[in-house]
């Protein structure tokens, strides 16, 4: 099982049948597990929380534009506590790099064109791309819009930098979900979830998109390409 929802749901049908969750958000600020070394209810599994990413990303953005003084953040305004706290934790990492940020709301696909004018109105060096579930559904759209102001886009996974996202530093979802075998495997040798702690992302990914990268005119540095794990080309 994956995302905040449907776990959720899945607590809400059962407190006794176990519940393993491959990926999700914030599971302990969610009120889904009490916490992630003692989940004391049915769930366990793993947690998409890791601390610094966005910081990462934002590191990588300077590198990339050292120049860079204004990024904007796209974000679905959402009531879920993940969405929230990372549009909050890139604006603290933005403050120790010297950069300003720009939050700019979407909560309907009629609305990306404003929100892009608005970017361009601020003077945005690049854009930073929360992924939520809104925002996954339309990532094409909005990677697109990204590309045609110029402006390089970061962004959570390879899904956004194979739809045309610029890069792309996040959790490694593919092994996540491998790794659920594992607590699958401890239930069913008689663990209880109440008692298996909540796993956070050991391994992450960098992605590269040199298409996008030359469809926007931007030279990426050899010392960051060299620290990909995939480029696309």
């Amino acid at each position: 099982m994956g995302g905040d929802r449907a776990t959720r749901a899945a607590k809400e049908a059962t407190s006794t049948i176990p519940i393993v969750v491959g990926s999700a958000g914030d599971l302990v600020g969610a009120g889904l597990v009490a916490s992630l070394a003692k989940p004391g209810g049915n769930i366990t599994g793993s947690t998409g929380i890791a601390t610094d990413v966005s910081g990462k990303r934002l590191e990588l953005l300077k590198e990339v534009i050292p120049k860079a003084s204004t990024v904007a953040v796209v974000w679905y305004p959402s009531k879920g506590v993940t969405d929230y706290a990372e549009v909050k934790e890139t604006e603290n990492a933005a403050g120790h790099l010297g950069v300003k940020v720009h939050v700019v709301s979407v909560r309907d696909p009629s609305e990306f064109q404003s929100a892009y004018a608005e970017i361009t109105k601020q003077h945005a060096n690049a854009v930073v791309i929360i992924q939520g579930a809104f925002t996954l559904t339309y990532r094409t759209q909005l990677v697109e819009l990204a590309a045609k102001h110029r402006l390089p886009s970061m962004c959570e996974q390879s899904a956004w930098t194979n739809d045309g996202c610029l890069m792309s530093y996040g959790r490694d979802q593919l092994s996540q979900w491998r790794r659920a075998a594992y607590f699958v495997d401890r239930i069913l040798k008689g663990a209880k979830p109440a008692d298996l702690p909540v796993e956070q992302p050991m391994k992450f990914e960098f992605v590269i998109n040199l298409k996008t990268a030359k469809q926007i005119g931007l030279t990426i540095p050899q010392s960051v390409l060299f620290r990909a794990d995939k480029v696309i080309k």
